[in-house]
C-alpha cells in the first residue's frame, strides 16, 4: 500500500510531512474510490470546492458569545469540511496521476480551489465578528481580509506553487512539472476561438494573469531560465550536475513552500477559530505568513542571480 501511494505523489522532495502521514493515505482511499466509479479528476476538484466553501456557514456560527456551547460544534464541523476538502484535494491529483487523465483546466482549477474554500470563510468570520464587536472593528477586519485574502493569501500561494513546479522542472524535466509560461498560456488564449468557449476563455485568461504574476516576482529566476534556454535550448538538454546542484539549493526552500499553502494556514485557522479569535488568524497571515514568503522569494531569487551568473 505505502509504495503505491508514493507512486501518487508528485516527487518525494516535495511532499510535506503532514500529507505523508496522513493527507495522501486517506487522498489516495478517496482517489481509488473514484476509479472504480470512473469519475473524473476535475469532478473531485468542484466536489472540493463546494465542500470547503460550504465550511465558512460552520465558521460563521462559531462564536461562543451568539451561540454558545452550540459554538463549539459549529466550528468543529467547520474543521471537518475543511479537511474532507483537503482530502478531495489530494485525491483529484492522485487520481490524474493514477489514470493519466491530466489536463490544464485541471491545473487551473486545482490552484483555484484554495481561493474558492478560503474567501467565503474569511467573510464568514467577518460577519462572526461583527456579531459581537463594533462596526468600526467590524470594518477595519473586513479592510484585513481583503488584503490577507486577495494579496497575502493568493500571493503566497501563487508563489509557493510556482517553486514547487520549478523544483519539479529541474528534477523530473517538463514531463514531471506543471511549469508553464505567460507567453505560453497567452498564445493558447489568442488562439481559441471565442465562439463556443467562453467559459474557457475566461479560465485561460485568469491562469495568464496567474502565470504573468508569478514571472512579475521572480526576475532572477528569469533571467536564468533564459540563459539555459539560449545555451541549451530545453531543460533536457542541460547537463545533469547543473540539475542536481539546482535541486540541492532549491532543496531546503521546500518546506517553506509547504508551511505557505494549506496545512499550517489551516491549523492556525483551526485554533483560531475553536478559541474564538478570527481576528488573530488575520494577523497571522498578514504578518508572519507575510515574513515567510518574503524570505523565501529573497533567498530563491539569490539562488537564481547566483546560477545565471555562473552561466556568463
Amino acid at each position: 500500500m505505502k509504495k503505491e501511494i508514493k507512486s501518487t505523489y508528485k516527487s518525494q522532495d516535495t511532499e510535506e510531512w503532514l500529507d505523508r502521514v496522513f493527507t495522501r493515505p486517506i487522498g489516495y482511499l478517496w482517489a481509488k474510490f473514484f476509479q472504480r466509479l470512473g469519475v473524473h479528476p476535475n469532478v473531485v476538484t468542484v466536489l472540493s470546492m463546494i465542500i470547503g466553501a460550504s465550511s465558512a456557514l460552520c465558521f460563521a456560527h462559531g462564536s461562543y458569545w451568539t451561540e454558545g456551547i452550540g459554538g463549539l460544534w459549529y466550528n468543529v464541523a467547520g474543521v471537518l469540511l475543511l479537511m474532507w476538502a483537503n482530502f478531495y484535494d489530494s485525491a483529484d491529483g492522485q487520481l490524474a496521476r493514477m489514470t493519466g487523465k491530466k489536463t490544464r483546466l485541471g491545473r487551473i482549477l486545482d490552484g483555484a480551489a484554495s481561493e474558492v474554500w478560503f474567501i467565503p470563510i474569511y467573510l464568514a468570520l467577518v460577519w462572526r465578528f461583527g456579531q459581537t464587536h463594533a462596526l468600526w472593528l467590524t470594518l477595519v477586519l473586513l479592510v484585513a481580509v481583503f488584503w490577507s485574502g486577495f494579496h497575502c493569501h493568493a500571493g503566497q500561494c501563487a508563489l509557493a506553487d510556482y517553486y514547487r513546479q520549478i523544483h519539479l522542472y529541474f528534477l523530473n524535466g517538463k514531463a514531471g512539472s506543471e511549469l508553464d509560461t505567460s507567453a505560453q498560456q497567452k498564445l493558447l488564449y489568442d488562439s481559441t476561438p471565442w465562439k463556443g468557449n467562453i467559459v474557457w476563455k475566461a479560465f485561460l485568461k485568469t491562469y495568464v494573469n496567474y502565470t504573468r504574476g508569478q514571472e512579475r516576482r521572480t526576475p532572477c529566476f528569469q533571467q536564468l531560465m533564459q540563459r539555459l534556454r539560449a545555451r541549451y535550448g530545453t531543460i533536457d538538454a542541460v547537463p545533469q550536475q547543473f540539475r542536481d546542484r539546482f535541486r540541492t539549493l532549491s532543496l531546503p526552500l521546500m518546506p517553506l513552500t509547504n508551511i505557505l499553502t494549506f496545512n499550517t494556514r489551516a491549523i492556525v485557522l483551526y485554533t483560531c477559530c475553536l478559541f474564538d479569535l478570527p481576528w488573530l488568524y488575520f494577523v497571522f497571515e498578514i504578518v508572519i505568513m507575510a515574513a515567510l514568503c518574503e524570505y523565501m522569494r529573497r533567498r530563491h531569487e539569490r539562488m537564481c542571480w547566483e546560477l545565471a551568473h555562473d552561466l556568463r
